[in-house]
């Protein structure tokens, strides 16, 4: 098992879940993050971090296609290790759905 990271975190990027990884697995796009399922030891520690319910485990029905999204990235993005600010206007995307079709930016 391992955690991955949906499109809640698409324009909120907290990285709370940042913060207490302990082996920084994490990696930061232009609006989102995504984990890197190789570097993950399931500890779980960022799933109850995230003020939006962000991270979820690869076992969770929903997730196949975030997996393969957070493998992808996670080779293409850079890999961060501290907590930055969130974008200011985070608070108004929190609830909103469906921000992979309307947000998403590949930052390549």
């Amino acid at each position: 098992m391992t955690y991955i990271v949906n499109d809640k975190c698409i324009k909120c990027k907290l990285m709370d879940c940042v913060e207490v990884c302990p082996v920084d697995c994490f990696y930061e796009g232009k609006n989102m993050l995504v984990i890197k399922p190789d570097e993950c030891i399931d500890c779980g520690v960022c799933e109850p971090e995230c003020p939006v319910d962000a991270i979820k485990p690869d076992t969770d029905p929903k997730s196949e296609k975030w997996l393969e999204i957070n493998k992808k990235y996670s080779e293409l993005w850079p890999n961060i290790s501290e907590k930055k600010d969130p974008p200011t206007d985070h608070e108004k995307f929190k609830d909103e759905q469906n921000k992979f079709e309307k947000y998403f930016k590949e930052n390549i």
